[in-house]
C-alpha cells in the first residue's frame, strides 16, 4: 500500500519525496490514496474482525435465537457510523460468524467500536440482513472496546460481557447477557521487500546554464492497462550520471518477481512539466538479473510515425548497482509478539507558566471540568499509548520546581518519594500526582531538558540490559525554550541508540523557534558536543497552538513519527517480532 521509500534531499520538496524506512503497510491502494489525499500520513492497516458469541439470550418461544452482530464506530460525542454486520445464524445461542467486518486501524487515534447482537426474523436471510431495520429486531446486548485493545493482544483477540444499553451507562452491575470474543487479523501483505540502488549513465542535458537534475519514477500497470506510480527517487541536481539512493518495493506493491515496471528518468522542472529523459521496463527478476551481470540496459524514448508508436533506443544506460531482498515485518507484528511501548511524562514547573492559583496560568485547575494544556496532552497522548503497556505503571517527572524545603530539581517524582520509584498507576494516576505536585512545589527554573532525558534513557538502558522487549516514549511539557539546549542534544544523540522516543509539546505563546532544532525533520541530525551524530531522529516537537481547534489533534501530530522511529530502531538492531501465538 502507497509509495516506496527512498531517501530524502530535493526530491522531497520537488517530486513528494519520501522516508528511508521501508512501507509495510497493506495493500488497498485505494485506501491509502484516499487518506493521503486528505494530508494524512500517519500509520495505518486494514483490519479484518471476526466475531463470535456465547451464551446469548434465547427469545425464540419454539427455536433458539437467530443472531445477527452489528459493528459501529463511536465518536467521541457518541455518534454512530456503521461498519458493517454479519450474517444471521439460524438457531444458536453460540453462534461464530463467517462474516469479517473490515476497520481501517489508525495507531495515533483511540478508535471506539461498538457490537451490538440481534435476533432476527427466521425469515430474513442472505443479503436481506444487510438492509433490514435494526429497530425491528430483538435486542440481545451489546459491549465497546478501544481497537487497540485488540491489536496490542498477543492472541490478537478480546472477550467481554455483553449488557443491556441501559445498563452499560449505569454504575449499578449490568447483568450478563452473554459474551462477545473480536478476534483480528491485519489483511495479508507480503513482507518480502527488495532494496535497489539504481544509477544512469549518458542522461541528455535538458538545461541551459547547467546539467539536468534527474529522479526516477517506477510505475507498475493497473487491470484497465494504465500505469500507476508506486515509487520515486530524490532529485539529483547538476548530474548526467546520477546514482540515486535506495528504493524498497514492498512485493505487495509490484504484484510479483516477474510483473513488469515501467523504471522513467525525468529532468526536474520547477513548474511540475518535467522532461522524459529515457524509460525501461523490466519485471523485478530481470532487474535482479541487471543487478548480477553489472551491465547495463538502454533507455528508449516512445515516438510517434505517422499512426504507429515506436521506441527510439538511446545512448543513455540504466544500471541496477544493487539488488537484494529481505523480509521487512509490520509494526503490529512486534506488538503481536508481546513487545510493549512504554510510557512516560515529564512537565515543567518553571515560575514561566504563571502562577497555578490564578485562571491565567498555563497551570491553572478548572475544576468545572475543563482541562489545562498540561492536562490535554497527558489524556489525548497517553489515551493512545497506554493500551501498549502491559501493567500501566507510568513513570512521571517534574523539572525546574523548587520541592518544599529544597533545591530547585530539574527532575523530581511526581508520586511525591525521593526514591528511584517515579511510576504512577494509570493516565488518572499522572493527572492525579500532577494536581498534587502543584501544591506542593514551589515554581522556579531554568528549563532544563537534559536531567529527565537522561532519566528516561537510564530507564531505557536498563531494559536493554535486561533483553526485554519494549521500547520508550518519553512526553516532554513545556512552555519555554530549554536554556540547556547543547546539554539537551547530547543527551539526545545518546538515547538515540536506545528503545526511546521523545515527544515535546509546547504550550502557551513562547517563541518556540529555537525547540524545533531538536526536531531533525529538516534532514539535519543532532550532533554532540563531542562531534558525535546521533543514530536516528527520536524527537517529535509540536506547539500546542498549531494544532489547537485544527482538523489534526495534538496526538495525531505528535504520533505520526513513532511507529516510524519504531521501527528504524528495530530494524538497525536486527531485532525480530517474537514468535507470534497460533490463531485459532
Amino acid at each position: 500500500m502507497g509509495n516506496c521509500f527512498s531517501g530524502g534531499g530535493h526530491g522531497k520538496f520537488a517530486v513528494g519525496g519520501t522516508s528511508s524506512v521501508p512501507n509495510t503497510h497493506g495493500t488497498n491502494d485505494a485506501v491509502d490514496n484516499f487518506f493521503k489525499s486528505r494530508g494524512y500520513n500517519g500509520l495505518f492497516y486494514q483490519i479484518e474482525l471476526s466475531l463470535s458469541a456465547s451464551n446469548l439470550r434465547d427469545r425464540d418461544m419454539l427455536s433458539k435465537s437467530d443472531p445477527l452482530a452489528v459493528v459501529y464506530t463511536k465518536g467521541k460525542d457518541g455518534s454512530l457510523q456503521e461498519l458493517g454486520r454479519t450474517e444471521v445464524v439460524l438457531n444458536s445461542l453460540n453462534p461464530q460468524w463467517i462474516t469479517k467486518i473490515k476497520v481501517t486501524y489508525f495507531f495515533e487515534t483511540v478508535q471506539t467500536l461498538l457490537f451490538r447482537v440481534y435476533d432476527v426474523d427466521s425469515q430474513v436471510q442472505g443479503p436481506e440482513a444487510k438492509t433490514l431495520k435494526l429497530d425491528d429486531q430483538q435486542y440481545l446486548g451489546e459491549c465497546t472496546c478501544k481497537l487497540s485493545q485488540i491489536v496490542t493482544d498477543p492472541k490478537r483477540s478480546w472477550t467481554t460481557d455483553l449488557v443491556s444499553i441501559s445498563e452499560s451507562t449505569e454504575s449499578t452491575r449490568p447483568k450478563k447477557l452473554g459474551q462477545l470474543t473480536v478476534h483480528a487479523e491485519v489483511e495479508l501483505v507480503s513482507k518480502t521487500t527488495a532494496e535497489l540502488t539504481f544509477r544512469c549513465s549518458d542522461l541528455e542535458n535538458k538545461d541551459f546554464f547547467s546539467k539536468s537534475d534527474c529522479f526516477l519514477v517506477i510505475s507498475k500497470y493497473v487491470e484497465s492497462g494504465a500505469t500507476f506510480s508506486i515509487c520515486r527517487t530524490e532529485v539529483l541536481k547538476d548530474n548526467l550520471n546520477p546514482e540515486w539512493k535506495p528504493v524498497f518495493l514492498n512485493m505487495s506493491q509490484v504484484g510479483s518477481k516477474d510483473s513488469p515496471l515501467i523504471i522513467e528518468c525525468f529532468n526536474f522542472n520547477s513548474n511540475g512539466k518535467h522532461d522524459l529523459l529515457g524509460k525501461a521496463q523490466k519485471s523485478l527478476a530481470e532487474l535482479e538479473m541487471l543487478s548480477f551481470s553489472k551491465q547495463g540496459e538502454n533507455l528508449f524514448l516512445p515516438i510517434t510515425i505517422g499512426k504507429g508508436h515506436q521506441s527510439k533506443v538511446l545512448k543513455s544506460q540504466f544500471f541496477v548497482k544493487k539488488f537484494s531482498e529481505s523480509v521487512q515485518h509490520t509494526f503490529l507484528d512486534y506488538f503481536f509478539g508481546g513487545c510493549e511501548m512504554n510510557f512516560m511524562v515529564a512537565i515543567d514547573f518553571t515560575a514561566s507558566n504563571g502562577n497555578p492559583r490564578l485562571p491565567d496560568s498555563l497551570h491553572y485547575i478548572d475544576y468545572s471540568g475543563r482541562p489545562n494544556a498540561y492536562q490535554k496532552a497527558i489524556q489525548e497522548v497517553g489515551d493512545v499509548l497506554q493500551f501498549y503497556d502491559n501493567d500501566k505503571e507510568f513513570p512521571a517527572w517534574g523539572f525546574g520546581a523548587r520541592p518544599i524545603d529544597g533545591p530547585v530539581s530539574h527532575c523530581f517524582n511526581l508520586n511525591g518519594s525521593s526514591g528511584k520509584n517515579a511510576q504512577v498507576a494509570g493516565i488518572q494516576g499522572i493527572m492525579t500526582a500532577y494536581e498534587q505536585a502543584l501544591s506542593n512545589v514551589r515554581l522556579a527554573g531554568p528549563t532544563l531538558f537534559g536531567p529527565v532525558i537522561t532519566s528516561a534513557a537510564t530507564i531505557a538502558s536498563q531494559s536493554v540490559a535486561a533483553n526485554e522487549h519494549k521500547y520508550f516514549v518519553l512526553l516532554i511539557i513545556t512552555d519555554g525554550v530549554i536554556t540547556d539546549q547543547q546539554e539537551t542534544i547530547d543527551a539526545i544523540v545518546m538515547a538515540s541508540d536506545l528503545p526511546l522516543s521523545i515527544l515535546i509539546v509546547g504550550v502557551g505563546g513562547a517563541d518556540f523557534k529555537d525547540m524545533e532544532i531538536l526536531d531533525a525533520d529538516k534532514g539535519q541530525k543532532l550532533q554532540s558536543s563531542t562531534g558525535r551524530v546521533a543514530s536516528r531522529d527520536i524527537v517529535q516537537f509540536v506547539p500546542f497552538r498549531d494544532v489547537q481547534g485544527g482538523e489534526m489533534s495534538v496526538v495525531q501530530s505528535l504520533l505520526a513519527e513513532l511507529p516510524s522511529q519504531f521501527l528504524t530502531y528495530m530494524r538497525n538492531n536486527g531485532i525480530q517480532p517474537k514468535t507470534t501465538l497460533p490463531t485459532t
